[in-house]
């Protein structure tokens, strides 16, 4: 990976996390080291566990679940932007010192988009981002600055999915 380039998977379909994770495998596989950065997420998922035995990729998350933006206290939403400016500060060292070669940030839409995260910061790092540096970024209603800083855009379109038949998120396929 010597040319460095922007991904963004957005959209109101399924599949977004998926997508990046299926490149976080392929990147590990080729030798190279993978940091994932999730935002708004809090609990137990899937990947966690298959990740936690692939050496190369490293991620950082939360370690309290938030719950939903709707539900959260203003004290909840401080304390999680700071969680999430402390992410995206140790993505920037990682990746400025060579540490990650891909970085995921994924569902950072979402704090950009509710204030839960420093944009500036993130701006700044998407003009700066090391060369080399592979980056992808997920989520719903991507801001205008990640969308025109994107060499990729994949949009994932919602054509039918079994929550509108009352089929709740499923272990293992949804989470």
């Amino acid at each position: 990976m010597n040319n460095g380039l922007i991904h963004l998977y957005t959209g109101e379909g399924k599949g977004k996390t998926t997508a990046a994770m299926g490149l976080a495998l392929r990147a590990a596989g080729a030798g190279k080291k993978v940091l994932i950065l999730q935002f708004m997420k809090g609990r137990d998922t899937g990947e966690l566990h298959s990740i936690a035995h692939i050496p190369a990729i490293r991620i950082l998350r939360s370690e309290k679940d938030f719950g939903f933006f709707s539900s959260m206290s203003q004290a909840d939403k401080e304390a999680l932007t700071k969680i999430h400016n402390r992410m995206l500060d140790e993505a920037v060292r990682q990746a400025s010192a060579g540490e990650a070669e891909l970085l995921i940030l994924d569902e950072v839409t979402y704090p950009v988009n509710w204030g839960l995260l420093d944009v500036d910061k993130l701006k700044d790092f998407l003009k700066e981002k090391p060369e080399e540096l592979e980056l992808v970024c997920t989520g719903r209603d991507a801001a205008d600055f990640i969308v025109d800083a994107a060499d990729y855009i994949t949009e994932m379109r919602c054509i039918r999915h079994p929550f509108e038949k009352g089929i709740p998120a499923r272990k293992g396929v949804e989470f």
